[in-house]
């Protein structure tokens, strides 16, 4: 699943617009980011732990010409561990928990307000033509 799919799901989940969706993970991303640029921890507990870690400088090989060394300089990386649900649901321990009662699926019924918003005009056109 990349980025549009997920923003495709979770607004046929929630019944949100598309554009709230995506601006919405959009600033996940970005705090998220920020906050590890930073050097800080983020936690999502059930989800997993999101930090950033300072790897050493070491000798490598060049796997073109093995003979080679090549001196690899030291880095801060990101790293994520899950957590413990999310360990058990991908494993199939534990069975995918429902969505929170704050967040209702969406509705099908899209046709009914689309009719109800030509009638009126139709009306506007009729009394156009009485004139």
């Amino acid at each position: 699943m990349n980025k549009a799919e997920l923003v495709n799901s979770i607004a046929e989940t929630t019944g949100q617009p598309k554009t709230h969706v995506q601006n919405a993970v959009a600033a996940m991303l970005h705090t998220l980011t920020s906050a590890l640029s930073k050097g800080d921890r983020v936690t999502l507990v059930g989800f997993g732990t999101f930090e950033r870690r300072q790897r050493q400088a070491r000798t490598g090989v060049n796997p073109q010409n093995p003979k080679q060394k090549l001196r690899i300089e030291a880095a801060r990386v990101p790293v994520f561990r899950a957590g413990q649900e999310l360990k058990d649901v991908v494993d199939g321990r534990a069975k995918l928990p429902s969505m929170p009662k704050g967040i209702a699926p969406a509705k099908k019924s899209a046709s009914k307000p689309k009719a109800a918003a030509k009638k009126p005009v139709a009306k506007k056109a009729a009394k156009k033509g009485k004139k």
